[in-house]
């Protein structure tokens, strides 16, 4: 493990914000679901892939608020430019479990 500094914590901009709309992605390699994303004013709706397919269909993912890292530089994925990195853990079969708030927050709100 490299120890960072506080200074390169903080050049990650990871902010909250709540799905809007989720569609299965047939083309990516891997199974994953198509996500665009509300950040708020600031920011705005931001698209992106995410291979949460075993724990997640569309349809159970609008409304519900994630974190994601907001200052990647944009990634092409098959036919869909990724926007933002959205994040998860792996549960001990490997499926991806989604980050976010056990409360409500407003959207964009940076993590602390």
């Amino acid at each position: 493990m490299t120890d960072i500094t506080f200074d390169d914590f903080m050049a990650v901009d990871i902010r909250v914000g709540t799905i809007t709309r989720a569609e299965d992605f047939p083309e990516a390699r891997k199974p994953a679901i198509k996500l665009w994303v509300d950040f708020g004013g600031e920011i705005g709706e931001k698209k992106s892939s995410a291979q949460i397919t075993a724990h997640y269909a569309p349809e159970t993912l609008v409304g519900k608020q994630v974190l994601g890292v907001v200052n990647f530089p944009p990634r092409q994925i098959g036919p869909v430019r990724s926007e933002v990195l959205i994040l998860g853990l792996h549960d001990a079969d490997g499926g991806v479990v989604l980050i976010g708030p056990d409360q409500a927050v407003r959207n964009g709100e940076r993590m602390c």
